[in-house]
């Protein structure tokens, strides 16, 4: 399995360096999407769709973040482009692959350079595109949702795009109680994380969606307490 993983892998780096900067915004999702999908698959992790994803941007998607699963899981469901720390366009393979994807890259230590990507955002949701972000700025172990920085959230009030709250989680399959098998937070390594999600057995990544809401008068800290209230209420629901 894991060669499988690996292959596909390469892949993905090809067709993020050599073929998506040729192609048209739809063939590059639907690319993404397809590629998304088998790697859940070759991984062993199982799709669990809750509620309805928004077929098409405008939209700014915010989520809570477990692990690097999240983002093929997303991809899998409802391509789009994310917003990454800088450091991961500088690494080996991974960093051609994501930014082959579209990604927004942010020095989360400037703030002049979150101004930036909040303007970059906001150029990307009046072109039509799907944004997602992680509010909370790190992963979690799944067992609850963090705090939410709320500056990535004033690109929707900018741009007057809607925002649909995201619940991700990574179950075990057969007892439904949230696993660590995937999890990739403090000194884990990534190499270690997706040796540990091989050899798991019958993993499930429930993404739920919540119903698409504007600004309606809030201002980005209030827009998010009320997202991350959303998003805790769904995965208890």
């Amino acid at each position: 399995m894991g060669w499988r993983v690996f292959t596909h892998f390469l892949g993905g780096v090809a067709q993020g360096g050599l073929l998506f900067p040729r192609l048209s915004r739809e063939q590059r999702d639907r690319r993404i999407q397809k590629w998304g999908r088998t790697m859940l698959g070759r991984l062993g992790v199982e799709l669990r769709v809750v509620g309805a994803p928004a077929p098409a941007g405008p939209l700014l998607l915010v989520s809570n973040h477990v692990s690097w699963v999240d983002i093929l899981a997303l991809h899998a469901v409802c391509p789009c482009r994310f917003v990454a720390k800088a450091d991961v366009e500088r690494w080996p393979l991974l960093g051609t692959l994501v930014t082959g994807g579209g990604t927004l890259y942010v020095k989360r230590e400037s703030r002049r350079d979150a101004m930036r990507v909040v303007h970059r955002m906001v150029e990307a949701l009046k072109d039509g595109d799907i944004v997602a972000v992680f509010p909370e700025g790190t992963t979690s172990d799944g067992s609850a949702v963090l705090p939410f920085h709320s500056g990535l959230i004033q690109a929707a009030i900018s741009a007057g795009a809607p925002v649909q709250p995201v619940a991700v989680q990574i179950v075990d399959g057969r007892s439904g109680r949230p696993s660590r098998a995937v999890s990739y937070m403090g000194d884990e390594s990534l190499a270690g994380s997706v040796w540990r999600t091989l050899c798991a057995r019958e993993l499930c990544a429930v993404v739920t969606f919540g119903t698409p809401q504007v600004a309606a008068g809030r201002d980005r800290r209030a827009w998010a307490q009320d997202l991350r209230r959303e998003i805790v209420a769904m995965r208890q629901g």
